[in-house]
């Protein structure tokens, strides 16, 4: 066996191992290990190579920036119980209730806010599901309509800082999570206004599709009504800031920040009257599974990485992506459909750290922006959340609909705003600047062509030079 056919081996037994069933951390570990020892055996590396394999699992363990993982979703698990979404989206209900498509624009806006404080699909999709879903249904809202907007709504927490994917990306691409949340600020407007887009459109073709709200449902206008909304908002936007606004304003890292929205989530539970012991416990323990599946993923995909650079399998995947034909264009455009396909059978965080590691070395070498790819792969991966069947917003939301609403109705109502996340991967591939706009420009000094020219020192006369005896 040569050297030459070792990188797809690995890669289509890991494929082989995944499409069997077996859970994806043990998978690349199994893997990597054994084609490690063949490898050994068949003189490509040493067994001192695979000594670097507990220095690396130990630079995993102790990542300062993987501890806001654990702190962003605690938050987001917090908040998820907390009835902050009940107060948004009912005010927000309100304030749109009158015209055609109003619940859904509320859904939309509410959607965006919830995803900017806790970073948590799950907790976007289960909490807008269970308080407008059957007001929609009740009000006359076509189904597909209804439960896709609600889906993809709770997906832009995917997109939008402090985006858990975003960690993630920036950790494997090597940039800071602060560019990144400041390159995803542009596609997650436009994401938002496509999505509104979509519903105004809607609301003029099809306007008994949405109905508005009846008189009898709706609240007089005044300060009742304003109170309530900004009962919600207010709360919902002092953490935003205290989330993000430390982070761009470089007063605080990701994991400080993560750090203090965990205990401002714990304070809006409190002034809302909902915080208990078991509600912290349930939170705890769901960021707990999740953080722990994180690392178990990240560990085996260290162990399969390891093993693919020793039998030069960056080399392989480089050669193979950086000769296709249409250069940078071409690699966004392959990259960009073999991930939309890839996300039909793996969840984000797989893909981020089995797939991403080998595309940045090619996308670095094209001379891509990397904090511009690393968004572009974040919206591509959103697609993973609506993809039917196997769609986690989907699933989310099946499990809290009530049982009038068909299976079907939910995969149906998902795939038109699939498609819009497919028009924002390309808006972002052919204008990049919707990314890099948002970006801090730097000195506008190129590293590389700074000359650093330290003039010797004068020569030393030896008569001056003091002698001790």
């Amino acid at each position: 066996m040569t050297l030459d056919l070792m990188p797809p081996l690995m890669f289509g037994g890991l494929v082989l191992f995944l499409l069997m069933g077996f859970p994806v951390a043990f998978s690349l570990c199994a893997v990597g290990l054994f084609f490690g020892f063949l490898s050994i055996e068949l003189g490509f590396f040493t067994t001192a190579y695979l000594g670097n394999l507990p220095l690396r699992v130990f630079g995993i363990l102790s990542n300062d920036l993987l501890l806001a993982i654990p702190f962003f979703t605690l938050m987001g698990a917090i908040l998820e119980r907390c009835g902050l979404a009940e107060d948004l989206l009912e005010g927000t209900g309100q304030l749109f209730g009158k015209i055609p498509g109003g619940l859904a624009y509320a859904v939309i806006i509410v959607g965006a806010v919830l995803g900017a404080i806790t970073g948590t699909v799950a907790a976007s999709v289960i909490a807008m599901g269970m308080i407008s879903l059957p007001i929609m249904i009740r009000y006359g809202y076509d189904m597909r309509i209804a439960t896709g907007v609600i889906a993809a709504s709770g997906t832009i927490t995917q997109l939008i800082p402090p985006s858990l994917v975003l960690i993630v990306l920036g950790d494997q691409l090597g940039k800071s999570v602060g560019d990144m949340y400041a390159g995803a600020i542009g596609p997650s407007i436009l994401q938002i206004l496509l999505f509104i887009a979509f519903i105004a459109v809607v609301a003029i073709v099809a306007p008994h599709k949405v109905p508005p709200l009846p008189p009898e449902a709706l609240m007089p206008r005044g300060w009742p009504l304003y109170r309530r909304v900004l009962k919600g908002m207010v709360p919902s936007i002092a953490l935003i800031f205290l989330v993000l606004g430390t982070i761009f304003m470089g007063l605080a890292t990701p994991t400080e920040a993560g750090a203090m929205g965990a205990v401002g989530a714990v304070v809006l539970a409190v002034m809302n009257g909902r915080f208990t012991w078991k509600l912290l416990r349930e939170a705890m323990g769901n960021t707990m599974r999740i953080t722990s599946m994180v690392i178990f993923i990240l560990i085996g995909a260290t162990v399969f990485s390891l093993v693919f650079q020793g039998v030069d399998g960056s080399h392989w995947v480089e050669h193979l992506l950086s000769h296709l034909p249409g250069g940078q264009t071409g690699f966004l455009i392959f990259v960009n459909i073999f991930i939309f396909f890839l996300a039909f059978f793996l969840d984000f965080f797989e893909i981020a750290f089995i797939v991403v590691p080998l595309l940045a070395p090619v996308a670095a070498k094209l001379d891509i922006d990397l904090v511009w790819f690393g968004v572009l792969l974040c919206i591509n991966l959103q697609t993973s959340f609506m993809h039917p069947p196997f769609g986690f917003a989907l699933f989310y939301l099946r499990s809290i609909a009530p049982k009038s609403v068909l299976t079907k109705d939910i995969y149906l109502g998902a795939i038109p705003w699939l498609g819009l996340q497919l028009i924002l991967v390309a808006i972002v591939i052919f204008w990049p600047e919707s990314v890099t706009f948002f970006l801090d420009g730097g000195t506008g000094v190129d590293p590389a062509s700074v000359v650093i020219d330290v003039p010797p020192p004068p020569p030393v006369d030896d008569d001056a030079v003091p002698v001790f005896r």
